[in-house]
């Protein structure tokens, strides 16, 4: 995915996307995976995590196909929602097969630790694409321009051979118990899956810690995405012509690098705040809310660099506590589908966050769209105090 992380903002401004043109892009992306998340979680539920996760694959595949096929929004539409059905069909599937493998290997030990390293590994993946991501269109570029492609084109078809490649790794390796995967064993998922989902809905409904933890990342998301999602036209303005594609490409790792790090580091913020995530989200989002307004302050590169370092650490130390308190709260039964919800909810805020932020960029400024975005963070610090009297003990 960190190929086409890097360049995807630019590659639509190079087809004539403006800025909120790019932002309803992304917008159909989110809105595709909502309506599709809590289906597609029950359903790998049903069938096993393996076979959904292989069609996600597919649908990353034919995505990639259609960007590359035209610069007509209306295709770039349907491309952003392949990509939104593949993510549908992707969340809460092998996330929650590392869950299960990892809780029938070591019963007794806390997971934080291992989904901070797993996702380490996933940061570190996408910093690696995004740095070949990045280099390709200035290696490349000017070969596929001669040919009447886009320079990042190349990425798209780095990305499209790499997505190959991950369907032969995940087939062959990813070990799962077997489920029926016949056609009324599908129909059976299909028909079984609203159930599941009423279910995982009620449980959110009774539980008030759920509904404030998952109420609080949706606010987080409507604040960064639209970071993470625009970041490299503010960002490009600020650099020498050349090799910007490729300074934008490690910029793009070095946000997933951080991210890594924060990662990492996670377990051992929690140790200063006694393991009592929901206290660690409060002091971190905090702190993310003035990282984002310094970050929308910055005029040169050197010192936007810096605030986007310690932005990307802020956010990587963030998402494991979050999802130490979602997995104490659920049992295996019903793990994929609450990460379909959480991924749902946290899609619903990042969908409302690219459409205020895009039409807010047009109107005024970008840094103006990161600054209001920022109130968003200090709502979510308001919403995880609220959510340390409701997590006494499994929450904590």
């Amino acid at each position: 995915m960190g190929l086409t992380v890097a360049v995807v903002a630019l590659a639509l401004a190079d087809r004539g996307m403006d800025l909120l043109q790019i932002s309803s892009l992304f917008g159909i992306y989110a809105l595709t995976t909502m309506a599709m998340e809590l289906p597609f979680g029950g359903l790998a539920d049903s069938i096993g995590r393996k076979p959904v996760f292989l069609a996600a694959v597919v649908a990353s595949l034919v995505s990639l196909a259609l960007f590359l096929s035209s610069s007509d929004f209306m295709v770039l539409a349907v491309s952003f929602g392949f990509i939104g059905f593949g993510r549908a069909l992707r969340s809460g599937t092998l996330d929650a097969w590392f869950i299960e493998t990892f809780k029938a290997a070591a019963p007794n030990v806390d997971v934080q630790p291992a989904l901070a390293k797993a996702q380490t590994a996933n940061a570190l993946g996408l910093a690696l694409g995004a740095v070949i991501g990045g280099f390709l269109p200035d290696l490349l570029g000017a070969i596929a321009a001669n040919h009447g492609f886009s320079i990042y084109d190349v990425s798209y078809v780095a990305s499209f051979a790499v997505m190959l490649g991950v369907f032969a790794f995940t087939l062959r390796v990813v070990v799962e118990r077997p489920r029926p995967i016949t056609s009324p064993g599908l129909w059976r998922g299909f028909v079984n899956a609203p159930g599941v989902i009423k279910d995982a809905g009620l449980l959110v409904l009774r539980h008030r810690g759920l509904s404030l933890l998952l109420t609080t990342l949706a606010c987080v998301l409507l604040a960064t995405n639209p970071v993470e999602v625009i970041w490299p036209t503010h960002a490009k303005p600020m650099l020498e012509g050349g090799y910007a594609n490729s300074i934008i490409g490690i910029l793009t790792a070095t946000y997933f690098f951080s991210i890594a790090f924060g990662a990492w580091l996670s377990p051992y913020v929690s140790r200063i705040f006694s393991r009592r995530h929901p206290i660690t989200l409060a002091a971190v989002f905090t702190c993310l809310a003035g990282a984002q307004i310094a970050l929308a302050i910055q005029v040169d590169i050197l010192g936007f660099v810096a605030a986007f370092v310690v932005y990307s650490v802020l956010l990587g130390v963030s998402e494991t506590p979050a999802n130490s308190i979602l997995h104490r709260c659920v049992d295996d039964a019903q793990r994929s589908t609450m990460l379909s919800l959480k991924s749902l909810i946290q899609q619903l805020g990042a969908a409302a966050g690219l459409l205020l932020a895009g039409a807010i960029a047009e109107l005024y400024t970008t840094p103006v769209a990161w600054a209001v975005g920022a109130g968003f963070l200090v709502l979510a610090v308001v919403l995880t105090l609220f959510l340390i009297r409701h997590l006494p003990a499994q929450g904590q």
